[in-house]
């Protein structure tokens, strides 16, 4: 009887460590279906419409030119004229966007804002797509980067293309090794810039 009872536990975790297995791929792959562009979609309804559709999905929120109120509710997202609501501020935290989600935002330009928290799905080559967006280059000016374990020191060199950028916030980021470097870097590329490291 004791043996069974052992046997019985031993398939108990069993099933429940094939549970998790399945359920992380699981829901990987439904982030990925989230973060999925639809270029036709894009090209419907305008960048900021298609962008905000993304986000939100994904669990991030933005907040619109001209307004205090964040939108954080897919099912809620305005509607009237496809240029009315154009993004101005972005706060991914908790999201599970990813970079192959990233072409959504090519076509925004009037972000001025973007703040990665807690993002597992940020990583160096995100940042260095971000980064490469001709509109974000001429309109962001702020953006956070907060415990996203994926980042190193690649990734936040590559926002030195972002041309207008005035404040970095970089915290509990521990794939940054070189913070030296990285100082040096920003003060020659962009020297307006405020650089905030909050770095172990």
């Amino acid at each position: 009887m004791l043996l069974f009872g052992k046997i019985s536990q031993q398939l108990c975790d069993l099933k429940k460590l094939q549970w998790l297995c399945d359920s992380r791929y699981f829901w990987s792959w439904l982030n990925a279906v989230f973060n999925k562009v639809d270029y036709e979609r894009i090209r419907d309804v305008g960048p900021d419409r298609a962008a905000s559709e993304w986000l939100l999905r994904c669990g991030a929120m933005v907040r619109y030119q001209g307004q205090e109120k964040w939108q954080r509710d897919y099912n809620s997202l305005p509607t009237g004229p496809l240029d009315k609501y154009k993004i101005q501020v972005i706060d991914a935290t908790d999201s599970c966007i990813m970079g192959i989600g990233f072409d959504h935002m090519e076509g925004l330009k009037h972000v001025e804002k973007i703040r990665f928290c807690k993002c597992n799905y940020i990583e160096d080559d995100c940042l260095k797509r971000l980064s490469q967006f001709e509109n974000l280059q001429k309109s962001m000016l702020e953006m956070e980067i907060i415990s996203c374990g994926n980042v190193t020191d690649k990734g936040i060199i590559a926002l030195h293309h972002l041309r207008n950028l005035k404040y970095l916030l970089l915290s509990d980021l521990p794939g940054i090794r070189e913070k030296e470097n990285l100082v040096k870097a920003f003060k020659t590329t962009l020297p307006a810039l405020e650089l905030k490291l909050e770095l172990k």
